[in-house]
């Protein structure tokens, strides 16, 4: 007979199954995935703008780009062209060595955006489609929302060195505000 005063034993928690994977393997993966869409993206829209101030893999250079620009009814194509071309080609390189990520991706979030209303929304698959400028859109602007992970240049400025994501949601929405501003000019 047990005494009123002596309460059972209580049986011990049981461990989990299976321990959680350790957060210095997911940041790992994390980090290098976001280098590698950083690389991916930023040196895609380098050469892209590249194609537009230099001629450069089979573009326009700023005179073709120009008049691409102009007879889709923005005014003075050439400056435009080098706007878009040192936009995408600056932007660009920041974004793949991880410098200022926010701002690199806001300027390519504004500039695809123009690029999304040129192309219309009339298709969304190739050749006429919006699906690659709409990929790139969300890449940049997930990229300004994440940051750019540890392999990045980003973690040598200290404002920078820790992602915060209302530094990135104001920027994205920075890019989509002029974005905008350039789609009003146009005629």
């Amino acid at each position: 007979m047990t005494s009123p005063s002596v309460s059972p034993a209580k049986p011990q928690a049981t461990a989990p199954a299976a321990p959680p994977a350790p957060a210095a393997a997911l940041t790992a993966g994390s980090d290098a995935g976001l280098l590698l869409l950083r690389l991916v993206l930023g040196l895609t829209m380098a050469a892209h703008g590249s194609q537009k101030l230099f001629g450069w893999f089979g573009g326009g250079g700023i005179s073709g780009t120009g008049q691409f620009f102009t007879a889709s009814g923005y005014p003075a194509g050439d400056a435009m062209a080098v706007l878009a071309g040192l936009t995408e080609t600056l932007g660009g390189l920041a974004l793949a060595l991880g410098l200022l990520t926010p701002l690199a991706a806001a300027a390519l979030v504004g500039t695809l955006v123009n690029a999304l209303a040129v192309h219309g929304t009339g298709s969304f698959f190739a050749p006429k489609g919006m699906e690659y400028e709409l990929l790139l859109t969300a890449g940049a602007a997930a990229l300004g929302l994440t940051g750019p992970g540890r392999y990045a240049v980003d973690r040598l400025l200290p404002v920078l060195r820790t992602p915060r994501p209302a530094l990135g949601a104001f920027a994205v929405l920075l890019g989509l505000a002029l974005g905008a501003v350039l789609l009003l000019i146009r005629n």
